[in-house]
């Protein structure tokens, strides 16, 4: 019987080559936030320079002032306005989402293979198909012109609740559902406290994935929203755009300003993020 042969351990450590490749695409990325900055702190001169300049001026806080103060963009509503939205969307997206993941993973039911069929199945559809039948929905509630118009359509997903069914699976083991059974817990109470708690980094990956999409999301917004005292940033945003003259500093200024509460999240719950997809990918 032949002795195995103990291999060294491979050096994980990256070429210069491959870190050179890094800080480029990091530039690259970063390049279109920077330049965001640079316009939304210059003035008109600057900004409309050949060569442009590409260094950051001194007028950020009057080009936010100027924003801010428009009368007929709404601004800072607009931003009260789209985290109300974000936030109520990310939430009953969340409990919805995992609570439908956990019934279509770990229950048994009638048609649950074929419900799931369906719902996978809606993720090809394009949204944009359903704008007309949605906007008269909304119409005949009575609810468009409001935020519940952009809060109901969106209060849950058929990506979230198809991932929460694939990390559910793989992350809760039937055998601690039984356990619970067993102690007395009905099906409410294992979800909420035997699966919530497993599936913290999924809710956390979903959560962020899903306050940005709504955060971004434009043209549902402006469809029902548009000419109203109550739109979201991004509205706003194409309010600042608009016209026959754009500036360009404060159109920019409004993007930094709707930008920042992004970077400030995505830099608290990056962490999460990576560690919600490399769990997934482990588990699966």
């Amino acid at each position: 019987m032949r002795t195995p042969i103990a291999r060294a351990p491979q050096d994980t450590r990256g070429t210069w080559k491959t870190y050179l490749a890094l800080v480029a695409v990091l530039a690259v990325s970063a390049f279109p936030l920077y330049w965001m900055f640079v316009v939304a702190t210059s003035t008109d001169a600057a900004v409309n320079s050949i060569p442009p300049t590409v260094t950051p001026g001194d007028q950020l806080f009057v080009n936010l002032h100027e924003v801010f103060s428009m009368q007929n963009v709404y601004f800072t509503a607009s931003l009260i306005n789209s985290v109300i939205v974000a936030g109520v969307v990310t939430a009953t997206t969340l409990f919805f989402c995992s609570l439908a993941g956990f019934a279509f993973a770990k229950l048994r039911f009638p048609a649950r293979n074929a419900l799931m069929f369906v719902v996978i199945l809606t993720l090809t559809v394009p949204t944009q198909l359903g704008v007309v039948a949605l906007y008269i929905l909304m119409g005949k509630l009575g609810w468009n012109g409001t935020l519940l118009a952009v809060i109901a359509p969106f209060m849950v997903s058929a990506f979230g609740v198809f991932y929460m069914r694939q990390f559910v699976a793989h992350a809760v083991p039937d055998e601690l559902i039984e356990s619970a059974r067993l102690d007395g817990a009905l099906t409410l109470r294992v979800y909420w406290s035997v699966v919530v708690p497993a599936i913290r980094p999924a809710l956390a990956v979903l959560g962020l994935l899903t306050f940005v999409a709504t955060w971004n999301e434009f043209q549902w917004p402006l469809i029902t929203l548009n000419g109203t005292e109550y739109p979201t940033s991004m509205v706003a945003l194409s309010d600042l755009a608009s016209g026959n003259y754009v500036i360009y500093r404060r159109v920019l200024a409004g993007a930094l300003a709707a930008t920042v509460p992004l970077i400030v999240l995505l830099l608290i719950g990056g962490r999460q993020i990576v560690r919600g997809i490399m769990e997934g990918a482990v588990k699966s």
